[in-house]
């Protein structure tokens, strides 16, 4: 069973340095919960939401991953934008989510890093289904262009399809967990080398041991320049370790004040956000949005055009690197 929605988008106003050409943004529709059905292992059944564009055909796709404790109810500012500006974008709820209430020592605790990755794997799997979840979307959506995306936990778990991967204790990298479906993803702060963690997080948390070398699909990763993570020794550069240590075809954005929200891309006036900055989250909305669509498409005109804008731009809230 699911809740169907109509979200009304409404146009935000043109900032400084902003690209002009944008397209309106659309109705959106978002069902949810839809449930696919998981693995024995997982425990529970897969509770997902799927937002899109009222109309239009030929849709790409964003998967996104949530951070620790969030669900399929957060980063709104983020996955309606997307909807609105033209994208399906489908929210897998994890294990560690709030919503769920497991406890620490759920026996599954170990795995979820795990778990997390397989998740996004089952929404692939079932994207037939959860199109059919959306009154009206069935037969609208391009199965063949297909992003990942996610923020801290959830971009390294959106990372993985894209070829990242975990070090074993002896420094060795891990299975290979990439999906050649996914083309590119968008990935807002993800923890950077496992070289530089605090005590706390070696003996607890061993999966932030990554390996960005093999991470080969093209990439967009946002950092703050302020994200001064509990996590590691090494400060706000820790961020960038997905950038400096992966391959080519990666581009960098560094928003500027921005902490571990980047601004507020969880939602508006949440708990966490310590840097909450509309603005900052507008560039992110269109730094990203116009990415996507060069990456999933042939047509570069919309990044080129963002790019020039923040390049152009006096009082720039960000820069951008590309390799």
């Amino acid at each position: 069973m699911s809740a169907i929605s109509a979200i009304s988008a409404i146009s935000a106003p043109t900032l400084p340095g902003s690209p002009r050409s944008v397209p309106a943004p659309a109705t959106v529709i978002s069902a949810k919960p839809v449930v696919l059905p998981a693995p024995s292992g997982r425990g529970e059944d897969l509770q997902v939401r799927v937002s899109a564009p009222a109309t239009g055909g030929d849709l790409p796709v964003i998967v996104f991953s949530h951070g620790f404790g969030w669900s399929m109810n957060g980063y709104a500012p983020l996955a309606d934008h997307w909807a609105a500006q033209g994208f399906v974008v489908i929210q897998p709820t994890h294990l560690d989510s709030r919503t769920l209430g497991i406890p620490h020592e759920d026996p599954r605790t170990p795995r979820i890093w795990r778990i997390r990755i397989e998740d996004l794997t089952l929404v692939l799997d079932g994207l037939g289904v959860l199109e059919a979840s959306v009154p009206g979307l069935a037969g609208r959506v391009d199965h063949g262009r297909v992003a990942v995306a996610g923020h801290s936990w959830g971009a390294q778990t959106a990372s993985t399809l894209l070829g990242a991967r975990i070090l074993d204790a002896d420094g060795v990298p891990g299975e290979d967990l990439s999906d050649p479906r996914v083309t590119a993803g968008v990935l807002l702060a993800l923890a950077g080398l496992g070289d530089s963690l605090t005590p706390f997080a070696a003996e607890n948390l061993p999966f932030l041991r990554p390996h960005f070398d093999t991470m080969t699909a093209p990439a967009l990763i946002v950092a703050g320049d302020r994200d001064d993570s509990a996590l590691s020794t090494r400060g706000p550069d820790w961020f960038t370790d997905p950038y400096t240590h992966g391959p080519a075809g990666k581009s960098l954005l560094t928003v500027f004040g921005a902490e571990h929200s980047l601004g507020g891309i969880p939602g508006t006036e949440v708990a966490e956000t310590t840097d909450e900055s509309p603005a900052r989250v507008a560039l992110i909305q269109r730094l990203s949005t116009a990415y996507l669509r060069s990456a999933l498409s042939s047509e570069h005109g919309d990044w080129k055009a963002a790019v020039t804008a923040l390049e152009n731009d006096p009082d720039p809230l960000g820069s951008l690197r590309s390799k």
